[in-house]
């Protein structure tokens, strides 16, 4: 299961919309882009670009609108004009970065890696730890979907050196604890989701303590834990009912019926699996529906 925005993004969406865009319409369409309304943002970047065929933070716009939506040659376009005009390294880095995004989105791992690259060693030129981080955080993401483990293992551990705050810290340490799940390596898994689950109850939002609760209550089951993860899993169901968080109220059914599952009670691991799934008829969530089939399938 995955936040709908790590940090990393928000990270790169408040420099956008607060410090970046110079041009009116320019921030206004990262705005329009931040809230997926595509052919908003596309028309203000269009307006922008009439009135200044350099301007920059316009074409970065128009390029993240096409990556959104699948347009990737487009988006490499805008991205490439965007660089031309781009004055220094922290510019430089910029550009390297969201093409770091589009290739990522269209499953171009070894693009990806090298762009990220590229914004990685601007942002050591230009001295910023900060970037240095989301270059760290987002070339880890790119290993993790490549199904290199050690490698994003790797980046992640580099990237959690330079974080600078909780929220940081928590970001980092779930990146870490979902690499050493995917390696195996579940008593590390463990360390590193709850000092992961510790940032994010402390510093985090409500998402991200949820998330944090489950992903801990999928690795306590993972060790063979069975006792502490259902504990922990149901705390999070409860949490969920009682703030109105349904899709993690039924995500935390399927990863507790996995564990139910795990200890041989399989009646209750399929009413568990009933309830996640009428949850999300009734949320007319067909991604988290997606997402229990996903997880529960042949689990019963």
């Amino acid at each position: 299961m995955k936040l709908h925005k790590t940090l990393t993004v928000i990270a790169t969406s408040l420099f956008f919309n607060t410090i970046y865009a110079a041009s009116d319409d320019a921030s206004a369409c990262n705005k329009a882009y931040e809230q997926m309304n595509f052919p908003t943002a596309l028309s203000l970047a269009s307006k922008a670009i009439d009135a200044n065929k350099n301007d920059k933070d316009a074409l970065l716009c128009q390029g993240r609108v096409y990556s959104a939506q699948g347009k990737l040659d487009d988006a490499l376009k805008s991205f490439q004009l965007a660089e031309k005009q781009a004055t220094d390294g922290f510019d430089k880095m910029i550009v390297a970065l969201v093409t770091g995004h589009a290739y990522k989105d269209a499953g171009l791992h070894e693009q990806a890696i090298a762009s990220y690259e590229q914004s990685l060693q601007q942002a050591k030129t230009i001295k910023s730890k900060a970037f240095e981080r989301v270059a760290y955080q987002s070339e880890g993401n790119v290993y993790l979907n490549a199904g290199k483990y050690q490698q994003a293992l790797d980046a992640y551990m580099a990237g959690n050196a330079l974080a600078a705050n909780d929220n940081e810290r928590g970001e980092s340490f779930e990146s870490i604890a979902l690499a050493h799940h995917r390696l195996n390596q579940h008593d590390a898994a463990l360390e590193y989701q709850i000092k992961a689950f510790m940032m994010h109850e402390k510093s985090g939002t409500l998402d991200q303590y949820a998330h944090a609760s489950i992903e801990l209550g999928r690795y306590y089951a993972a060790a063979k834990n069975y006792e502490r993860a259902e504990r922990t899993l149901n705390k999070i169901i409860k949490f969920a009912k009682e703030q109105g968080g349904a899709y993690y109220e039924a995500y935390g059914y399927c990863i507790l019926a996995q564990v139910k599952a795990a200890t041989g009670d399989s009646s209750t691991a399929k009413t568990l699996i009933d309830q996640a799934k009428v949850i999300a008829k009734n949320s007319h969530d067909q991604a988290l529906a997606d997402e229990i089939e996903k997880e529960t399938k042949g689990l019963i």
